[in-house]
């Protein structure tokens, strides 16, 4: 998926929003584990009652991994029922892989061939060679983590080297690898106040900004600084959308959460006249 189509759907939809589907059996509706697969049951409701709402999708790989091949197994079934009943939504495998060489080759076929997503997110910790095999797929999407919502984040990505804090750093060496036109960015929506410096180094590129809601990232603030000509933000939120509620209405509630998301965004989508 281009930039531009995705740009299309942003104005078709008035959204911005990604639904993460961070799926914990000890927090879906309990009903739901009498499934044979509660995993997909619940994500399959999630997805079915918050896709007019949201253009993007981000299936946070460790929240199937943690169950095994079991896990795996709903892993494959949900990014196929994406594929097949969704395919004009953004896809995120948010894997945070980072290798190099056969490995990453390997990372970029399984999520980007096999498991068909649009889009994975990777750690460039080790470099441009951990990078460039994602690269590779010319119509998919890399996504860096750049600068992310956790505490700890201070521990390294604001280490200064030359005037560049490491986050700066990652973000313009970034801008001279093969097919970079091709990046995305993860900044945390905690972060709002390093948007600035952002935008001035990538002031074209979108970015996936977590954080939005259970982490208490500001919505307002992250459009202020991070909205650019074609929007360039897909904001995410998983924990406040998809527990919202544990009952049998979890997917209406749900839906309601997503809506009042899609609303707020509409406004500013308008504000900025980009719709």
């Amino acid at each position: 998926m281009t930039n531009e189509f995705l740009f299309q759907k942003i104005k078709e939809k008035k959204s911005f929003l990604c639904v993460g589907l961070d799926v914990d059996l000890e927090k879906i509706p309990k009903h739901l584990l009498k499934e044979e697969d509660p995993i997909f049951s619940f994500s399959k409701a999630i997805i079915d009652a918050t896709h007019t709402y949201a253009v993007a999708f981000k299936t946070n790989l460790a929240f199937f991994e943690a169950y095994g091949v079991k896990g795996l197994k709903s892993f494959k079934k949900v990014s196929d029922y994406l594929n097949d009943r969704y395919p004009y939504h953004f896809t995120i495998a948010d894997a945070k892989r980072g290798d190099i060489g056969n490995t990453a080759a390997r990372y970029a076929k399984a999520y980007f061939e096999n498991f068909g997503y649009d889009a994975i997110t990777v750690a460039p910790y080790m470099g441009k060679d951990a990078v460039s095999p994602f690269l590779e797929y010319k119509n998919k999407r890399t996504i860096l983590l750049v600068l992310t919502s956790n505490t700890s984040a201070k521990d390294f990505q604001y280490s200064k080297e030359n005037d560049l804090l490491l986050f700066e750093k990652i973000l313009k060496f970034s801008q001279d690898w093969d097919n970079s036109k091709n990046l995305m960015y993860v900044v945390g929506a905690t972060k709002s106040e390093s948007l600035k410096s952002i935008r001035k180094i990538v002031p074209e590129s979108f970015l996936l900004v977590p954080g939005i809601g259970a982490q208490g990232g500001s919505l307002k603030e992250v459009v202020n600084v991070g909205l650019n000509s074609q929007c360039g933000l897909l904001v995410n939120s998983s924990r406040a959308i998809i527990y919202a509620s544990d009952n049998y209405d979890f997917d209406i509630v749900a839906a309601e959460k997503a809506k009042n998301l899609q609303l707020e965004m509409k406004d500013y989508l308008k504000s900025a006249a980009i719709i």
